[in-house]
């Protein structure tokens, strides 16, 4: 019997997984430590799948000289994605193993239907160097 209901429960993620449309994302932003532009840090963009279904990255990128980022990108889903960056700093930090990391949800105002997003969701300048609500520590990103 749990034999049949695996078989089941992995045939119905099977078909659901292609009958989602494609949606898309973007933001932008510059990030600071201090009053310093934070350079080469990751930025990652995914879409937060709730539940069993693991987190699908949609994008990633580092920071330039400046601190400036820009990431998109795209993944197919049934229901509207839920599209969020974490930012992956050594901010005040850089003798603590690992990296903190820093999310920030998206709005559904910035999903596109389709592969190349319409709006870019500016995140403006972020200073690093203060706590975030549920900050944590990420080492194998």
């Amino acid at each position: 019997m749990k034999f049949q209901l695996f078989i089941l429960l992995s045939t119905l993620f099977i078909i659901a997984s292609g009958i989602g449309s494609t949606q898309s994302s973007g933001a932008k932003g510059i990030l600071k430590c201090d009053s310093k532009p934070d350079a080469k840090v990751v930025v990652k963009l995914y879409d937060d799948d709730r539940g069993i279904d693991t987190d699908d990255l949609m994008g990633t990128t580092k920071t330039d000289s400046d601190g400036h980022f820009e990431v998109s990108g795209h993944t197919s889903e049934i229901s509207t994605i839920d599209p969020k960056l974490n930012i992956y700093t050594d901010c005040n930090d850089k003798a603590t193993p690992c990296q903190r990391k820093i999310t920030i949800k998206i709005p559904d105002s910035y999903v596109t239907k389709g592969k190349n997003p319409e709006k870019i969701y500016d995140a403006g300048v972020i200073q690093l160097a203060g706590k975030f609500p549920g900050e944590e520590r990420d080492c194998l990103h």
